[in-house]
């Protein structure tokens, strides 16, 4: 049987109608192995209806539930109750909306404002390579795909934006540096130039101070510092 916890949690409130903003504090009994996605539906059904955070697949594959920990941002349908009481070594939890983007109410961001930087990337082929012409595939080396899907598998949750402590600074940021540089990588991509030019602008990857924050809170533990990295050296 799991074990159970009392747990507090100090929530950052915000209502849109009034314009003020607070901190708010909740104590739950909860199992070990509820979720933080499920501790607050608790809360939501138990104490508060009015609280509002986002979640949509609680599978770790859409990043909407994406907020702040004790200061590390974080996808709360992977944080188990008691891996955070072991990790953070309290039962006392501060949660924060991610800096990304406006706040819409509570734990919730506007995150189509966050995708705006994602569309200047231009996360797809601007141009690509006409068909093979021996009907072949575009091939890549067995040593670059395992780096290109590593990429691949972000899923712009924005965590590594949050904690980075450029992408504040005129940073497009570190997901969607990656975004270019994955592009860059791929054989079918002929739009080479204007991918270079978005990632040497003003606000591009030489924005970056390497602090390898982005890798350290990337739920999918890909190592985005590591293509940053590729891109200042321009190796692709």
């Amino acid at each position: 049987m799991s074990k159970s916890y009392t747990i507090t949690l100090e929530i950052s409130r915000y209502d849109p109608d009034t314009k003020l903003s607070w901190i708010q504090t909740y104590q739950v009994e909860v199992g070990g192995i509820l979720r933080f996605v499920d501790v607050l539906r608790k809360v939501n059904d138990e104490q508060d209806p009015t609280l509002a955070w986002a979640s949509s697949c609680e599978h770790a594959q859409c990043g909407s539930c994406g907020i702040i920990v004790n200061g590390k941002p974080l996808l709360a349908c992977e944080l188990l109750v008691r891996d955070a009481v072991e990790k953070f070594n309290t039962q006392k939890f501060t949660l924060k909306p991610l800096n990304i983007a406006p706040v819409l109410r509570d734990l919730v961001v506007d995150l189509e404002k966050a995708y705006d930087k994602v569309h200047e990337a231009l996360p797809y082929l601007i141009k690509p390579a006409p068909p093979h012409p021996d009907g072949d595939e575009y091939r890549i080396s067995p040593e670059k795909l395992d780096i290109y899907v590593e990429a691949t598998r972000c899923i712009n949750c924005f965590c590594c934006a949050t904690a980075c402590i450029s992408s504040h600074r005129n940073f497009l940021g570190p997901n969607v540096t990656m975004a270019n540089i994955v592009r860059l990588m791929d054989p079918r991509e002929t739009a080479k130039e204007e991918r270079m030019d978005i990632l040497y602008r003003e606000d591009g990857v030489y924005r970056c101070h390497t602090s390898r924050a982005c890798s350290f809170v990337c739920p999918k533990e890909i190592d985005v510092s590591h293509f940053l990295a590729l891109g200042k050296e321009g190796k692709f």
